[in-house]
C-alpha cells in the first residue's frame, strides 16, 4: 500500500500570509520590531514552539500561552471572514483519495484544521489528520508528524508521498523518509537548497496526478 500525505497551510489553503499578518499585528500593537527571520522561522513550528518564539524572541507581553491564544483567536476571526483555498486543492485531494489512502500533517492547531477541511468539504476523505501541537511540541522540521500520520494510515514512510510548500515542511518530510512533491508558495518560498530535497517541484496542485505519485513510490 502507498499513501499521500498533505500539508495544509500554503499547500491546500492560502493562509501562510494570514498567520504572518496576525502575528505581526500583535507585535505592532505593542510597538515591537519584527525580526527579519521570524516569518520563515515560525512556518511549520508547532503551537508550543511558535508561541514560545513570539514570547521569547519577538517579545510579546504575557506568557507563550497568551501568545498562542491571541494568535489563534486572530486566525479564527480570519477564517470566519472567508477561507482562501488554493486553486485545484479540493480536486487534488479527491484525485489522491481515489488512488489510495490520504492523510494530513499540519502545524495548524486542531480547531483550524477541522474548520478548514470542513469548509473544503474534504474532512471524510482523510484516514487521519494530525496537528503538530498534538505531538508534545515536536513541530516541523522534526519528522514526528509525518511519521505518526504514516503510522496511523498503516504505511511505511518510504511508501508515502508528502505534498509540501514550505522550508520546514520539506525538511520534516525529508527527515521522515517520504518522497516529496514541493509546490512553492507565493509567500516566503523555500530556498533553492531546500527545494533540491524534493523529488518533484510542481507549479500547481493541478499537476499532482495519480501517475506522478505512482512513479515516485515505484522508484523505491
Amino acid at each position: 500500500m502507498t499513501a499521500v500525505v498533505f500539508d495544509m497551510d500554503g499547500t491546500l489553503t492560502d493562509t501562510e500570509h494570514i498567520w504572518d499578518v496576525v502575528r505581526r499585528g500583535l507585535a505592532d500593537a505593542e510597538g515591537l520590531p519584527w525580526p527579519e527571520e521570524a516569518s520563515r522561522a515560525m512556518m511549520g513550528m508547532s503551537t508550543q514552539q511558535w508561541s514560545a518564539y513570539l514570547s521569547d524572541v519577538v517579545g510579546l507581553a504575557g506568557t507563550a500561552e497568551d501568545a498562542a491564544r491571541r494568535t489563534i483567536e486572530g486566525m479564527v476571526a480570519a477564517y470566519a471572514r472567508g477561507l482562501d483555498i488554493l486553486p485545484g486543492a479540493v480536486a487534488a485531494v479527491h484525485r489522491m483519495h481515489a488512488r489510495g489512502p490520504i492523510g494530513l500533517a499540519s502545524s495548524s492547531p486542531r480547531v483550524l484544521i477541522d474548520a478548514a477541511v470542513a469548509a473544503m468539504g474534504i474532512a471524510e476523505l482523510f484516514v487521519t489528520t494530525l496537528s503538530t501541537e498534538e505531538l508534545d511540541g515536536a513541530g516541523k522540521p522534526a519528522p514526528d508528524v509525518y511519521l505518526e500520520v504514516c503510522r496511523r494510515i498503516g504505511v511505511e514512510p518510504e511508501l508515502a508521498v508528502a505534498v509540501e510548500d514550505a522550508h520546514n515542511g520539506i525538511l520534516s518530510a525529508h527527515a521522515a523518509g517520504l518522497k516529496i512533491v514541493a509546490i512553492p508558495p507565493h509567500f516566503n518560498p523555500p530556498p533553492a537548497s531546500t527545494l533540491a530535497l524534493a523529488d518533484v517541484v510542481l507549479d500547481s496542485l493541478d499537476d499532482l496526478t495519480a501517475d506522478l505519485v505512482e512513479d515516485l513510490v515505484s522508484t523505491r
